[in-house]
């Protein structure tokens, strides 16, 4: 089963596998740059096995010149105990849906460099297209 996340104890159950993936936060600052996120229009889902969260997307709908209206996933992870059982497959095409049925034309995401196995998922088995770099600059 997937399904939003819109309440704060499902926003909590969804933490320790977001954690796998960004493993810089604890608690408390995710909880927090969760608050500020929703209200940016982040909107959270969740793959659930047995009642219990095995995989998290998290996007936004934003609309720019070069992707017009698009989903932007910001956040996609597998907890590591439930990985290649094809729920990360699962997951990002129900949002692939979600975009269709929220007038998208595209669905987006960035992932890091040292990721392979990550960038071998989404161009082998999920058909997305490798075309750019992405910078930052820490201030």
């Amino acid at each position: 089963m997937i399904k939003e996340l819109v309440k704060e104890l499902e926003w909590l159950a969804a933490f320790p596998v977001i954690n796998e993936l960004r493993i810089h936060l604890n608690q408390k600052t995710y909880f927090d740059f969760l608050c500020s996120m929703r209200e940016e229009g982040y909107r959270m889902f969740a793959l659930y096995e047995n009642n219990k969260i095995v995989a998290v997307a998290g996007v936004t709908i934003k609309t720019n010149f070069y992707y017009g209206k698009h989903v932007f996933v910001y956040d996609l992870v597998t907890q590591s105990t439930h990985r290649s059982k094809g729920y990360g497959e699962q997951l990002l095409s129900y949002i692939h849906e979600f975009a269709r049925d929220s007038g998208c034309g595209m669905v987006a995401l960035e992932s890091g460099l040292a990721r392979v196995d990550a960038h071998r998922f989404y161009e082998t088995k999920m058909g997305y297209e490798k075309f750019c770099y992405s910078f930052k600059k820490v201030l």
